[in-house]
């Protein structure tokens, strides 16, 4: 990947991880609909959603920018529908973008040929 392909990296780092919580909170307030007379659910929902569509169509772009092979846009996908899924998917990506910052650092100032 090279460093230029960073921003649709860097947008769905920045969803994922409030959708993974959305998502989380969402199973939470689905439990205590049915326990209690709580119900957060329609609120949360609404908010899930709205993440969880974000997260896909930066992953779209994501696929398409940074040139993912299918297995990579593939688990990407899968850990959105995850309920923790997310926070792996920002680790990831975390790590896919030091290495990317890592790698042209290096070929700016001419220690290897990557």
């Amino acid at each position: 990947m090279d460093i230029s392909n960073a921003a649709p990296l860097h947008r769905l780092r920045l969803v994922s991880v409030p959708e993974a919580v959305s998502f989380l909170l969402l199973m939470v307030c689905s439990v205590l609909k049915r326990t209690t007379d709580f119900n957060a659910v329609p609120v949360m929902g609404a908010i899930h959603g709205v993440l969880f569509i974000l997260y896909v169509i930066f992953w779209a772009l994501a696929w398409i920018r940074v040139r993912w092979s299918f297995g990579t846009a593939a688990l990407y996908f899968v850990l959105s529908v995850l309920p923790a899924g997310g926070f792996f998917a920002d680790r990831r990506i975390k790590r896919e973008l030091d290495d990317a910052a890592i790698a042209s650092r290096a070929r700016r100032e001419g220690t290897v040929n990557a």
